[in-house]
C-alpha cells in the first residue's frame, strides 16, 4: 500500500469516527447498529460475517463494546496507526460534551435540560437498532440451532441472567455440536486466546489494587490507577459501572456524593458516543480538567490494550473450524443481547402516540429508502424539541 492511499484511509477512518462519536446516542447497541451500516453497507469495508466476528470477540473482552469495536475496525483498516485514530476519534467528541455538561454542572449546579431531544431520539435509536439486528442476523442465524441459541440468549437476557455467562455458554455449545457432528480437529487454534485474554484482566486489578483498596486523600495518581483497573474488569452495562463507581468514590474514599454519582451517570447516558465517559465527568468533579484528562485515559486505556492484543487472533479463529463455531454461537448471542437491549429501551422510548409513530416512521426511512442513520437521529431530535415545546 502506498502512502497516499494509506493516509487517505487513516482520514476516512477519522472521518467516520469523529461523526459517530459526535452523533451515536443510545449506548453500544446503537453505536454497534451505526457502525454496522457505515463500514458494512456504505463503505464496504468488511463483510457482515467479518463484522460480526469483531462485535463477538468484543463481548470477550472486559471495557467498552462499542469503542473496542471502533478500535477494531481501525486495525482492520490500516493496522497500528488505525488502530488509535479510530478509538480515538469515537472518544473525543464525546469527551468534548461531556466536559462542557460538567463545567456547567460545577458553575450553575445542574445539568442542561437534554430530555425534550432524547424523546425524540430514542424513538429513531429502535428502529436504527432493528435495522442492524435484520442485516446482520441474515448473516447470523445460518441454521435452526443458532437461531434457536439467539432466541434463548434474548429470554434469558431479560430474564436477568448475566451476558458473560450467555455469551460464553452459546459459544461452547455451538462448539460441542460441531465437535459432535464431527471429530476433526486439524484446525486447531488456540481457542483459549481470548478467554485468556479475559483472565488478564486481574492483573490490571491487581496493578491498581493500592489505589483501591485503602482509604486515601484524593490524588491524580489514584484517580488514573482507579479507572485502570474498572477499565480492565468491567463487563456489562452502565449500571455495573455505577455500582463500580459508588462502592470506592462514594462509600469507600467519599470523594463524590451520591447525588454528584448519579449527575456523573446521568451525562454519559444523555450524551452520544460512549458511556464511559462517565469518567470524565467524576474527573472533572475532582480535580478540574487535569481529573478529566486522567480519568478519561485511565478507563480507555485497556480497551486499546486488548484490542491491540486480540485482534489478530480473529481471521484464525475463524479459519479454524472448531474456533468458528464457538464464533458463530458467540455471535448470535451477541445479536441476542442487542435484541434483549432494544426490547429494553423500548418501553422507555415509546412512551405515548408522538413516539410511536416517530419509530414507525424512521424505521419506514431506513428500509425503504436507506437513509443514513445519522440525519435521522438529528431529525428526531429537532422533532423531540418541536413537539415538547408543542404540548
Amino acid at each position: 500500500m502506498d502512502r497516499s492511499q494509506n493516509q487517505s484511509e487513516l482520514r476516512d477512518l477519522a472521518a467516520l469516527f469523529l461523526k459517530l462519536g459526535a452523533t451515536a446516542f443510545g449506548g453500544p447497541a446503537a453505536h454497534i447498529a451505526m457502525m454496522e451500516d457505515e463500514v458494512v453497507h456504505r463503505r464496504g469495508w468488511m463483510t457482515h460475517q467479518e463484522f460480526l466476528d469483531l462485535v463477538g470477540a468484543t463481548n470477550l473482552i472486559p471495557g467498552p463494546n462499542s469503542t473496542e469495536l471502533a478500535i477494531h475496525i481501525g486495525w482492520r483498516r490500516a493496522r497500528w496507526r488505525g488502530l488509535i485514530i479510530a478509538g480515538v476519534c469515537f472518544i473525543i467528541p464525546a469527551v468534548c460534551i461531556v466536559l462542557l455538561l460538567a463545567w456547567a454542572y460545577v458553575r450553575y449546579g445542574s445539568l442542561p435540560e437534554v430530555d425534550a431531544a432524547l424523546y425524540g431520539i430514542k424513538p429513531v435509536i429502535l428502529a436504527i437498532i432493528a435495522q442492524a439486528l435484520w442485516r446482520l442476523g441474515r448473516t447470523a442465524l445460518k441454521t435452526i440451532p443458532l437461531a434457536l441459541v439467539g432466541v434463548a440468549t434474548t429470554a434469558l437476557m431479560l430474564a436477568g441472567v448475566n451476558e458473560l455467562l450467555l455469551l460464553g455458554l452459546a459459544g461452547l455449545l455451538m462448539l460441542s455440536l460441531h465437535a459432535l457432528r464431527s471429530r476433526h480437529d486439524s484446525g486447531r487454534v488456540r481457542v483459549c486466546a481470548l478467554p485468556w485474554l479475559v483472565g488478564g484482566s486481574p492483573w490490571f486489578a491487581t496493578a491498581a489494587a493500592g489505589a483501591a483498596g485503602m482509604p486515601a486523600a484524593f490524588s491524580l495518581w489514584k484517580l488514573g490507577l482507579f479507572f485502570v483497573k474498572v477499565g480492565s474488569v468491567l463487563y456489562g452495562s452502565g449500571y455495573v459501572l455505577l455500582a463500580f463507581l459508588r462502592a470506592d468514590l462514594v462509600e469507600r474514599w467519599g470523594w463524590l456524593t451520591e447525588s454528584q454519582l448519579l449527575d456523573a451517570i446521568i451525562a454519559g447516558q444523555v450524551t452520544p458516543g460512549p458511556v464511559f465517559t462517565t469518567a470524565t465527568f467524576v474527573g472533572y468533579l475532582l480535580g478540574g480538567f487535569p481529573g478529566a484528562m486522567v480519568a478519561t485515559g485511565g478507563i480507555f486505556l485497556p480497551a486499546f490494550v486488548f484490542v491491540a492484543l486480540s485482534s489478530p487472533f480473529i481471521p484464525r479463529l475463524r479459519r479454524s473450524k472448531l474456533a468458528g463455531a464457538f464464533l458463530d454461537g458467540l455471535n448470535v448471542a451477541s445479536l441476542g443481547l442487542m435484541l434483549a437491549v432494544s426490547l429494553q429501551l423500548s418501553r422507555a422510548a415509546v412512551v405515548d402516540w408522538p413516539t410511536a409513530a416517530l419509530a414507525l416512521l424512521a424505521g419506514f426511512a431506513l428500509f425503504r429508502f436507506r437513509l443514513n442513520s445519522t440525519w435521522l437521529i438529528a431529525a428526531g431530535a429537532v422533532l423531540g424539541l418541536l413537539v415538547s415545546q408543542w404540548r
